[in-house]
């Protein structure tokens, strides 16, 4: 096989194993109900079959998350202790957006989220106060939003702040009049173009094929 072909192989395989995915929302306390966001930032699907939520008595496999199956590149999800038909009709979210609802380790005003992969390891985990100067922000009636993309991963909640109508995630009301932006995220990677799959993989097969030619 061309050494090239191979390599650019190996390089999509492991971009789909090492998962960049991260919690990029939550809130706690109002509206239709708490909520969490995880948002795959990567180039490639995250399978999350086995993968799973737990707050602060960090025990993978609590809450499971494989419902989501395949996590697109860029695609936000989003578990809730409410109904997700009920979630969703107050955010007044496409079917599309996956939502998992009925969890019921729930989160208070102080405490921690942890994501956990297929294998069990850690992915991501915030702990968080339930004021800026503990080390908040506290999350009531609105979301918590990272100020930057180094906040994303970090477990530093002093670097996240209160969504308001109108900002840089897109936050708006819902129709319990909470704040927030479930489902979408400002840090997501753009998905590359139907056309650029198609360069992409036109590439391949040339590749592929002058591979043959010298075989």
């Amino acid at each position: 096989m061309n050494k090239l072909l191979a390599a650019l192989l190996v390089a999509g395989f492991a971009s789909q194993a090492q998962a960049d995915v991260r919690i990029t929302e939550w809130m706690y306390s109002g509206g239709s109900g708490e909520f969490i966001e995880f948002t795959n930032l990567g180039t490639s699907a995250v399978d999350f079959t086995g993968w799973s939520y737990d707050d602060d008595s960090r025990t993978p496999g609590v809450f499971s998350l494989s419902a989501f199956g395949l996590v697109g590149a860029g695609e936000s999800v989003i578990i809730t202790e409410t109904e997700a038909a009920t979630f969703r009709l107050d955010w007044r979210l496409a079917d599309s957006v996956k939502v998992l609802g009925g969890y019921t380790n729930n989160i208070g005003r102080a405490d921690e989220l942890n994501l956990f992969d297929g294998a069990g390891s850690l992915v991501d985990r915030l702990t968080y106060g339930d004021n800026a100067a503990a080390g908040g922000p506290r999350t009531q009636e609105a979301s918590g939003r990272a100020t930057s993309a180094a906040a994303l991963g970090a477990n530093n909640a002093t670097l996240w702040v209160l969504s308001s109508v109108g900002d840089v995630e897109g936050s708006y009301l819902s129709q319990s009049e909470a704040i927030g932006s479930p489902g979408l995220t400002s840090f997501a990677a753009p998905v590359p173009e139907a056309d650029t799959w198609a360069m992409l993989l036109a590439g391949l097969g040339l590749l592929g094929f002058m591979a043959r030619r010298r075989a």
